[in-house]
Parts: structure tokens; sequence; C-alpha cells
């Protein structure tokens, strides 16, 4: 197999901030720098104030643990962006490493929108809020074919849709560091299919076109039920970030060679991963802004008088993801298990995984120890 061109010049470019005799020359590298450093830093501190305002406030375990983990998105990849500025060299990595996070974000807004559906029907009843349902098309581009939402099998899908992203997007990524690594990925000739970027490419395409197929399947059944939530600028507020940072990639990846030039210590592919990191870094600042509107603690207010909640418990349930293994677990059992079994009858509650279904706690009753802060344990 060919190797991949390096990215990288051969002269190395000093690589300390500060000059030998202390003082800082403010080349184009440095100030880019310093900005990308300076607007990684306000996006910590606001995503951080807007964190501990629900950790302080943690009245909806549930809802309020899928709403801290969506709001570690800015941070992580205003933080992971300004890495890969730093040490331009590495930036292929730091990218596979970012865009990680994106499916445990989707997934966690999956959770949530599933908590508010329940939240809203009579009884905190899932089955009342989805039993007047009839059957229904599919989204483009399957409308031609119909579903019953009542029917387990589509409540299973759609999780498992959602949920098989968390599992892939983790695994294309560790390919492509290796691929990376052994010099066979090639992240600058996208569409070069003599190297393995394309095929990953594909293969994460397909999967996240599934993921939000079923987020967007599951909002369109639901959007009645979740009037007053504002979903879709939380939607947005997620979305518009992954769109923000692969179009302007594209755009400075296309504007290499052309508009961009190469220095002595840059080639046009550090400089336009370089532009884009400094983009992204910028970017999160207004994004953790509109996060803070969206998914707002005052919804979440604890009534006058209640001593604040502490914040180690909201912090852990929010980094103690066993409850998407709980759920991907279920999911598959029951793709392989239960549809072998006429008298196999699973309502909404169960097939989300919404707290107080009685089929949900023999369902998992075997799997109590592997998620001890499960999503729909209230402490």
């Amino acid at each position: 197999m060919p190797t991949c061109p390096s990215d990288n010049s051969v002269i190395v470019e000093q690589s300390s901030f500060f000059s030998p005799d202390g003082t800082v020359d403010w080349d184009a590298h440095r100030i880019g720098w310093a900005i990308a450093g300076a607007t990684a830093a306000a996006t910590v501190l606001i995503s951080l104030v807007s964190v501990l305002l629900h950790c302080r406030n943690y009245t909806n375990p549930p809802q309020q643990r899928q709403i801290i983990r969506i709001l570690y998105m800015p941070p992580v990849y205003a933080v992971i962006s300004f890495a890969s500025y730093r040490f331009f060299r590495d930036y292929t990595y730091y990218s596979l490493v970012e865009v990680v996070y994106e499916a445990f974000t989707i997934a966690a807004f999956l959770m949530l929108l599933i908590d508010y559906v329940a939240d809203s029907a009579s009884g905190h009843s899932a089955e009342n809020a989805i039993a007047r349902k009839d059957k229904q098309r599919l989204l483009l581009p399957l409308c031609c074919f119909r579903y019953r939402p009542t029917k387990a099998y589509f409540m299973y899908t759609v999780k498992w849709s959602v949920l098989q992203y968390c599992i892939l997007r983790p695994a294309i990524s560790i390919a492509g560091i290796v691929t990376e690594y052994y010099n066979v990925l090639c992240d600058s000739e996208s569409f070069n299919f003599q190297f393995a970027n394309v095929y990953l490419e594909i293969v994460d395409f397909i999967s996240i076109s599934i993921a939000l197929y079923g987020l967007l399947l599951f909002y369109g059944l639901t959007r009645e039920e979740l009037k007053g939530r504002r979903p879709l600028a939380k939607f947005l507020s997620i979305k518009l970030i992954v769109i923000f940072t692969w179009y302007q990639s594209f755009v400075f990846s296309a504007l290499a060679g052309k508009v961009i030039k190469a220095t002595p210590y840059w080639t046009t592919t550090n400089i336009s991963d370089g532009l884009n990191a400094l983009a992204v870094c910028i970017e999160m600042i207004f994004f953790s802004l509109l996060m803070l509107w969206s998914f707002s603690y005052r919804e979440y207010k604890r009534k006058e008088g209640t001593p604040a909640t502490s914040i180690w418990r909201p912090l852990w349930d929010s980094i103690n993801f066993s409850d998407f293994a709980v759920e991907s677990f279920a999911s598959l059992r029951f793709f392989f298990c239960g549809t072998r079994t006429k008298t196999n009858r699973v309502d909404f509650g169960e097939a989300f995984g919404v707290e107080g279904s009685n089929g949900l706690k023999k369902q998992r009753g075997s799997f109590t120890e592997l998620a001890t802060y499960s999503t729909r344990s209230i402490p």
C-alpha cells in the first residue's frame, strides 16, 4: 500500500511562545496562538458556569445528567482545537479525538428528548404520550414505508439507530489514529481510494446519517409533546457546531495551494488546519453562550429555602456513561431475543428506559450492578 506524503515541512518552527530573551515576537502564528488560548479559556469558563448552575440545582437527575453532558461539547471542542493549533504537526490525531464527543452528545440529546416526552404525559406515563399515535410514513428518502409508533420494534430501532454511533464513531477514530501512525490515512487526500481515509469517511457518513435520521424521526413523532422545551434550539446548538466545523474545514482545505500559500515552517495543509482550529476556538464562545440559554438551569431551579445540591454527584453522573452501555445492550437483546417470542409485549417505557416502567425493572434486573448510576436512577 502506498504511503501518504507528509503534510509537514522539514524545517521545524520554534516551539516556545516566548523568545530566548523572554520577549514575545508577535508574528501571525503567535497572535493566533494567543487568540486560540484566550477564546478556549473563555469557552471553558462560560460552560463551567452553566454546568455548575445545573449541579447546584440538580432537581431532575434523568434530564440534567444528559444536559450537563451536552454542555461539555463546546469546551471539549475548544480545548482540543487549541491543542491542535498549538501542536499543528499532530493536527489529525487531535481532530480524530475531537469528533468522538459528538456521538455521545447526540445520544445524550435523544435520552433527554425521551424523558421530556415522558414528562409531558399524564402521570409521567410514556404510554399515555404515544398511545394515540397512529401509523405514519417514514421521513425522506424512506417515505414509501410506514411504521406504527406503538410497536416495540420501532422504539428499539430508533434508540439503537442513535446509540450505534456511540460505538462506531470511537471505533472509526481508533482506526484513523492507527492508520495515521502508519502513514496510510492521508486525510488531505479525502477521495483517494488508495488510502484509508475515504473508507473511514464512508462508514462515518453512513453511521451519522442513521443516527440523525432516528433522532429526527423521534422528534417529528413527538414534537407536540416537546412544545415549550425549545427542542429545535437545543438540537441546533449541537448540530451547528458540527456543521460549522465541517464546512469551514472544507473551505480552508479548498483554499490550500490557491489562496493559502506555504511558508518555510508551515505547509498549505498546516495553515488550513490551523485556521480551522483557530476558527473553532472563536466559535465555541458563541455556542457556549447559546447552550447557556437553550439549556437553561432555570426550569430546574430549586425551591426557595431548599439547600443547594452537591456538585460531585451530578458531575459523576455526567461522566459515567454506563447508562449508554445498558441501553445499547437492551436494544440488542431485543433484536436477538425479544423478536423470537410471540408473547413478548414491550411498551414505550420499557423500550426507551423511562423511569417507572414495570418492564424496565424486569429487563434490567440483571444489569443493576453495571449501571449503578443509570440515567433513570434518582438519588
